[in-house]
Order: C-alpha cells, then sequence, then structure tokens
C-alpha cells in the first residue's frame, strides 16, 4: 500500500495568504529598502519601521523563514532577490505592482466567491468607479505605476529581446508601452531596430524621461493614441504584451483584426501573457491571473495558445506558433 495521504499541502495553500501577506506588509513598510545598505538587528530595524516590540521579530524571522531576509550574527539583511526587486530607490523595483496588491487586490479577492456567482467585477467598478481613469488621470500615481510595470516585465523583456529573430525585421511597435521598457531592452539589444510605444497621450512624458535615460530617443519615439478607438501604427512586428487578457473575446478578435489590418505584407503580430498550457493543467499563474481578470475587468480572461492561434488564424494570419518566454509567459506569434 502507498503513503496515506497527508493535509499538508491542503493547509499550505489554504493559509498561503499568511505568507503573502507578510510580504507585502514588508513592501508597504519599505523594510527591504531599509535594508538596503545596511544589516540591522531586529531592535535597529522594528524602531527604524516603528514597529511594537510584540510582534515585530516574529514578523523579520518569518520573512527569513520565506527566503525574503537572510539573518547573519543576529542581523537582517535583503535575500538577492529582495535586495534588487523590492529596494525603493533601485531601478529595478517593481514592488509598485505588489503595493497595488497590498492596497487593492488583497481586499477584492476576499469577493471571489461572489464574482464566480456573478460573473461581476469586485474592484472600484461595484462602487461606479474606475481605477485607471483615475490611475491616468493623476500624474503622480501614474509614474510610480508605470515603473513597477517596467520592473514586473524586466524578464519578459530581456527573454523577448533574445528569443524573436530581430535580426529579420527592422521597425516595431509596442501597444499599450507604458514607461517603455520592452522598447528599451529591444532597442539595447538590436542596433538595428528603431520602435515605437503606443499608449494614451499622459503616458509620453514618462515614457519619453525614461527613453531619454538610455540615450535612445532617435531610435525610439511614442505615439498617443485609443487602441480601440484609433488605427495602429504601422510596423514589420506589433507587439501586444499583457493587453489582450484585459478584454473579452470580442474586444480580443477586434484587437487582433486592428494589428492585422496595420502590418505590411510579411509583418508579424507577437502576443505575450501568462498563456495556459492547452491541457489546463499546469500553468497555475495564467489560470489564477484569469480569476483575477474576473475580479478586476467587466470580460478579461487569460487564454491558451491554442485559443490565441484560432484568433490569428481567423483574422487571417497564416502561421501560427507558441513559444515560452520565461515564468508563467509565453508568447504566441502569428505571420501573415
Amino acid at each position: 500500500m502507498g503513503d496515506a495521504p497527508t493535509p499538508d499541502r491542503l493547509m499550505n495553500l489554504g493559509l498561503g495568504f499568511w505568507g503573502s501577506k507578510v510580504l507585502l506588509t514588508a513592501v508597504e513598510l519599505g523594510l527591504f529598502t531599509e535594508l538596503a545598505n545596511d544589516p540591522l538587528g531586529a531592535e535597529a530595524l522594528a524602531g527604524r519601521l516603528k514597529l511594537h516590540p510584540r510582534g515585530a521579530r516574529d514578523f523579520f524571522d518569518a520573512l527569513v523563514a520565506l527566503g525574503m531576509l537572510e539573518r547573519n550574527d543576529g542581523l537582517y539583511r535583503n535575500a538577492p532577490e529582495t535586495d534588487l526587486y523590492l529596494d525603493r530607490t533601485k531601478p529595478s523595483y517593481l514592488g509598485g505592482m505588489l503595493e497595488m496588491a497590498n492596497a487593492r487586490l488583497y481586499s477584492f479577492w476576499g469577493s471571489l466567491a461572489e464574482a464566480l456567482r456573478t460573473g461581476r467585477p469586485q474592484n472600484e467598478i461595484k462602487q461606479g468607479e474606475d481605477l485607471f481613469t483615475a490611475l491616468y488621470a493623476d500624474p503622480a500615481h501614474l509614474k510610480p505605476f508605470l515603473q513597477g510595470m517596467t520592473g514586473l516585465s524586466m524578464g519578459l523583456s530581456i527573454a523577448m529581446a533574445q528569443k524573436f529573430p530581430w535580426r529579420d525585421y527592422h521597425t516595431f511597435v509596442d501597444v499599450g508601452t507604458a514607461q517603455g521598457g520592452l522598447p528599451v531592452r529591444l532597442a539595447l539589444a538590436h542596433p538595428h531596430l528603431t520602435g515605437v510605444g503606443y499608449d494614451l497621450p499622459r503616458v509620453r512624458p514618462i515614457f519619453e524621461e525614461y527613453v531619454s535615460s538610455f540615450g535612445l530617443e532617435k531610435r525610439l519615439r511614442f505615439r498617443p493614441g485609443n487602441f480601440f478607438e484609433d488605427p495602429l501604427p504601422a510596423g514589420d512586428v506589433i507587439i501586444m504584451g499583457h493587453i489582450l487578457h484585459d478584454w473579452n473575446l470580442d474586444e480580443k478578435r477586434a484587437l487582433i483584426a486592428k494589428a492585422y489590418d496595420a502590418l505590411p505584407d510579411g509583418g508579424v503580430l507577437n502576443v505575450f501573457d501568462a498563456i495556459i498550457d492547452d491541457e489546463r493543467r499546469r500553468n497555475a499563474f495564467g489560470l489564477l491571473m484569469s480569476l483575477n481578470m474576473l475580479i478586476e475587468s467587466q470580460g478579461g480572461f487569460d487564454y491558451t495558445g491554442a485559443d490565441c492561434q484560432g484568433w490569428m488564424a481567423a483574422a487571417g494570419f497564416r502561421r501560427t506558433s507558441v513559444e515560452h518566454l520565461a515564468g508563467p509567459d509565453s508568447m504566441v506569434v502569428g505571420s501573415q
């Protein structure tokens, strides 16, 4: 007889929000930024963060046990990942996304059962508000959000520069470019490329500031527009990264069709998201992201590679393929 099943996996998953909330709270408090320069003892670190002594040591040691901190001779220091990605003073900081998860998503996911019963979003929309309308209207909040998107997608941008055959193309358009993290990585890796970052008008100064910091303003330019209302700019390759999953099926099909119409003969559409495996068994992150779209959007959902290939074929793309990029993300490529 085989070993009897144990409840360990059930308990670890069911109480997984404990560890998640510890990490999110550490980001909120700026703990990793505080430790970026010098290691500190428990009492000194608690004092810097203005924490009560009762829970501080357990909080710090929980982060050690979770692999987020290291402790030697009573002094705490950042683990390599938290030092690189969760120190607010570094350009690689992606904590903006985790700050948003803590401030918004953590509570909204408490209404997952309601979302599953009703099929309706559980975020600000319930109060007649819209997160992105408010976010894009406030430059003080928009820039940190876009910076967080750059940090979060850095690994994907590097993988995209390496895994796609850019030697065969000369121009590209990054739809929903945000700060311009992907165009910058592509331009740095491939000096022959020129590109367009396409996004809403308020993004322009943030994009141009970031691109100029790399000296790439002659090769990368910003084009303002709304991808549902305006034509897409033309380029040899059109990229839609973390775009399609925000929208319902008809809107997904419409965006793919607009890309097809904007491409020249022989052009390519490159879509990347947390693509769900075709058997819907392995990419748990992609499936959880799709549930997040249920909570956050009116009709968005994540999808399999086969789904996207079918939509591309219906739009007229003759050849399609799926290739893993990094982490849970893959790219679906459609060629005319």
